[in-house]
C-alpha cells in the first residue's frame, strides 16, 4: 500500500469546473470583454488563480487588466464555490477508506488555501490530514516544495509515498519531488497529457485508483 497519498484537488478530488468557469465568465463580462464557453477553462485551470486569469483573459491584456479581473473573479468565487462543485464518484468512499485502512490523504493544490480548505473540509472533514494550497507558505506546483513537505512529514517506514493528479502539471510535480506518481483520467486533461511526463500509473476511473494505492 501506497502511504501517504498526496491529492491535487481541481479536477482529481472535485469537479470545480463549473464555478470556476462562472467565475471566469463573470469578471469577463463586468469588463466587457468576451466570455469562453465552460470546456475551455479545462485548459485555463491547474496553475493557480492568477495564470487562470491570465489565460481566459484577450492576449497581450494590461496588468491593471489582470489585477480587476482577479479580484472580481475571487470576489465572486467566494460567494459562489460550491454552488456546482461536487466530489467526483467515489472519491469521498475512497479517502474514507484509506483513513480507516491507516493510510494518510493528503492535498497539495495549486487553488487559494483557504478555497481549498473550505471546500475539501466541507466534503470530506478530517479525511485529509492537511492541505497545502496556494499563499499556505509555498511556491505553486510544479516547485515540488509543498510536496516534499507533505511527503517527508506523513512518510511511513515501509512505504512509499504516490502523488495523483489530472495534468500535465501535477506529473512534473511529482517528477520534481522524485515521487511515485499516478494521473487520472476523469479530470480535466488527457491521457496523451498525462503520458508526455512518464507516471508511473494512470487511472481510468477510481476503483483502479483504489486498486493502485492499496496495491491489490
Amino acid at each position: 500500500m501506497f502511504d501517504p497519498i498526496i491529492f491535487d484537488l481541481d479536477g482529481t478530488l472535485l469537479n470545480t469546473l463549473g464555478d470556476l468557469a462562472a467565475a471566469g465568465n463573470h469578471a469577463l463580462e463586468q469588463m466587457g470583454l468576451p466570455t469562453h464557453e465552460e470546456e475551455r477553462y479545462k485548459l485555463f485551470v491547474g496553475n493557480g488563480i492568477p495564470k487562470l486569469i491570465e489565460r481566459m483573459l484577450p492576449e497581450g491584456s494590461s496588468e491593471e487588466n489582470k489585477q480587476t479581473a482577479h479580484r472580481i473573479f475571487s470576489e465572486y468565487y467566494e460567494e459562489h464555490k460550491s454552488d456546482r462543485t461536487v466530489p467526483y464518484s467515489g472519491i469521498a468512499e475512497l479517502l474514507s477508506e484509506l483513513k480507516e485502512q491507516g493510510a494518510t490523504a493528503l492535498c497539495c493544490t495549486n487553488k487559494d488555501h483557504r478555497f481549498a480548505e473550505e471546500l475539501l473540509r466541507s466534503f470530506f472533514g478530517n479525511d485529509l490530514a492537511e492541505i497545502v494550497g496556494a499563499g499556505g507558505g509555498f511556491p505553486r506546483k510544479p516547485d515540488p516544495s509543498a510536496v516534499k513537505y507533505l511527503a517527508e512529514k506523513y512518510a511511513r517506514d515501509g512505504h512509499q509515498a504516490l502523488y495523483v493528479g489530472d495534468s500535465g502539471v501535477d506529473m512534473q510535480t511529482a517528477a520534481n519531488a522524485g515521487l511515485d506518481c499516478c494521473g487520472v483520467l476523469w479530470g480535466f486533461r488527457d491521457r496523451a497529457e498525462l503520458e508526455r511526463f512518464s507516471p508511473l500509473y494512470i487511472a481510468e476511473n477510481v476503483s483502479e485508483l483504489r486498486r493502485i494505492i492499496l496495491s491489490e
